[in-house]
């Protein structure tokens, strides 16, 4: 599998997320914001939480303006896989990729801590490691992680079977409980979450691990 990790001014989880990809087997590809375009041959573009451009004007808008994200557009819109995580999910509902907002925490504080999550499908290449229904744990770290949505597109959404994964104690006050979701052809997910943060027991969790394992293993006999 070979994969692209896009790094933004404020990134901080780059390399925890290029890591990640590496100890599943990926060849990883640090990928410049100002770069134009991506490499040749990427299965899976991955975009990292922090804070690009310092969360100016509102969390991802002008990272999602940078030359690189019109080529992720163009590589999601030609099928490609594009996982985005907590910033990365705020750029990718920006982008238009992804439906909805990511906004204020309802508590108004930021959120450091681990969240059990709910697994509620395993029908995409990133969750495909995992049972529906299982409860995994990651990390989370945010101050506008509450994921909005107006009640038609939630419940779009879970006609048919997009979310991803849902907060077993809500942390942030999203609608539904809504911790991550996919595209329409499951090919793309935003998730506040970070799995990348739990791979290994050393980091107090390796929930994360199938994720990245099932992605990898899925792309190489595609």
């Amino acid at each position: 599998m070979r994969a692209g990790v896009i790094v933004f001014p404020g990134s901080n989880c780059d390399r925890d997320l290029a890591e990640a990809l590496r100890a599943a087997g990926a060849d990883v590809t640090m990928v410049w914001h100002k770069d134009s375009s991506l490499p040749e041959g990427l299965d899976v573009v991955a975009v990292p939480g922090g804070f690009s451009f310092g969360d100016y004007l509102r969390c991802g808008a002008i990272a999602a303006r940078s030359p690189v994200s019109s080529a992720l557009v163009d590589h999601a819109k030609k099928g490609g896989y594009v996982i985005g995580i907590c910033n990365g999910f705020q750029i990718l509902t920006e982008t238009g990729l992804l439906p909805g907002a990511l906004m204020r925490n309802a508590g108004l504080k930021f959120v450091c801590r681990s969240a059990d999550l709910e697994v509620v499908t395993s029908d995409s290449v990133f969750t495909g490691g995992y049972q529906a229904g299982q409860v995994v744990s990651y990390p989370v770290a945010h101050h506008d992680g509450n994921y909005v949505a107006d009640q038609a597109l939630v419940a779009h959404l879970e006609a048919e079977d997009r979310v991803a994964f849902r907060y077993v104690d809500n942390p942030n006050g999203s609608v539904g409980d809504i911790a991550g979701i996919l595209s329409e052809n499951r090919r793309v997910l935003g998730l506040m979450p970070h799995p990348e943060r739990a791979v290994d027991s050393l980091q107090g969790s390796s929930d994360g691990a199938p994720m990245f394992a099932a992605l990898s293993a899925l792309l190489e006999n595609a």
